[in-house]
């Protein structure tokens, strides 16, 4: 069997691309939907699930990316193959809807098979979550930012034309079962293993028709995801509790950070809290006992977005952000051979905990900055105790911070 295509003929280099598509997209397909159903119970406060669960749900959905990966490379390279390769004419060109339907199919297959693989990598990119990808490479893209937006957008994008690939792929089966039954005629052997010739009708359709009615059943299906508020909607904000008021400090923050880092499946999620306050009172000259002065931090915590699991997050098992909306901590600053620490007590869902968190400080004049970092263990405020399991989530929990603040 000849490796290149023929005008009445597939070659053994189409045909491997065709079937090992095909083998993919049938087991990909279907990995995305079990996934997706097993998240939506793992993250539902309402269904009670296990380790287990969340284990199954990370494997199935690391299968489904990694999978999906692939078929994005393996479209491209079986679209640059049929680039240089002659066409192999329709045997029922001589039937315009039949063919123009047909080329609208390919068309719609060759581009969904890049399209949607593609916007679930970009999504994948864009977010923080569990379920890695199993290749080398992929976890981030260039020119893709950790940005919630981009997120949602491909995410819903992904969700729409995977439906469109679905009705394609469908209509592909339907149409090589009508040629091999009702007409009989050699459209499906062509595929098959072997050497199959078939004559085609001498008329055959053109391209442009077909790739204006492709485009128009994408922009049909991503303007209907639209109309029906699938898409995040411009200048909305999720829905938090009233913000922290503002506190008098003598050292005001004018600027900064707060951001914790998680371990879920061995991947590192990190996440930021966008409302804090800090109330700092601090003097270059300590007192008798060392004592530089004190800070009480005050955080909200249903403003953390921790990417993918942010809602998880807030749930009862986790954060509790409905019974317990903020954390505080108290503490003593006190100055060290190599720096200063803040000596005192972090309280989460009403479990304190005495932590030590060193920090750097530099002042010139009546401005300070400061940087910092600290390990806690989430168990110590009875956070995820029903997940045990450290390769599902892990215990250790990285808090770092920087600001900079301005003497009152």
């Amino acid at each position: 069997m000849p490796y290149a295509n023929s005008h009445d003929s597939y070659g053994a280099v189409t045909k491997a691309f065709h079937w090992l598509t095909a083998l993919l997209i049938l087991t990909v397909i279907p990995l995305g939907l079990i996934a997706s159903d097993l998240a939506h119970a793992v993250r539902n406060p309402d269904i009670a699930t296990t380790d287990a669960d969340t284990a199954r749900a990370a494997l199935l959905f690391s299968l489904h990316k990694t999978i999906g990966v692939t078929i994005f490379f393996t479209a491209l390279l079986r679209i640059l193959w049929a680039l240089g390769q002659p066409r192999t004419g329709l045997l029922n060109g001589d039937k315009p809807a039949e063919a123009w339907l047909a080329h609208t199919i390919h068309w719609l297959l060759y581009g969904s098979l890049v399209i949607v693989p593609l916007t679930g990598w970009i999504h994948h990119a864009a977010t923080s979550g569990f379920a890695p990808i199993w290749w080398p490479f992929g976890q981030s893209l260039p020119f893709v930012p950790k940005d919630e937006t981009v997120a949602q957008v491909t995410g819903t994008l992904h969700y729409i034309l995977q439906w469109v690939l679905i009705g394609a792929i469908t209509l592909h089966i339907l149409g090589a079962i009508k040629h091999h039954s009702i007409d009989r005629d050699a459209t499906l052997r062509r595929m098959l293993p072997g050497r199959t010739r078939a004559e085609p009708t001498p008329r055959q359709p053109g391209h442009a028709l077909p790739v204006l009615t492709a485009l128009a059943v994408w922009a049909l299906a991503i303007g209907g995801g639209a109309a029906a508020g699938l898409f995040p909607q411009a200048g909305s904000e999720p829905t938090q509790t009233a913000a922290l008021e503002a506190v008098e400090s003598d050292w005001q923050v004018q600027n900064g950070s707060l951001d914790i880092t998680v371990s879920q499946m061995g991947s590192d999620v990190s996440g930021s809290f966008s409302d804090w306050t800090a109330e700092i009172a601090y003097s270059e000259d300590p007192d008798a006992d060392g004592m530089h002065g004190d800070v009480t931090v005050t955080v909200s915590i249903p403003s953390l977005t921790l990417g993918s699991v942010t809602d998880q997050a807030m749930g009862p098992d986790y954060f509790a952000a409905e019974t317990h909306p903020t954390a505080t901590f108290n503490a003593d600053i006190m100055a060290q051979e190599d720096g200063h620490v803040a000596d005192g007590t972090l309280t989460i869902k009403d479990q304190s905990v005495p932590v030590t968190l060193p920090f750097t400080l530099t002042i010139d004049g009546d401005t300070a900055t400061a940087n910092g970092a600290l390990t806690v263990d989430r168990r110590d405020f009875n956070i995820g105790l029903g997940t045990k399991d450290e390769g599902t989530l892990g215990f250790t929990v990285d808090i770092s911070f920087d600001l900079t603040a301005k003497r009152q």
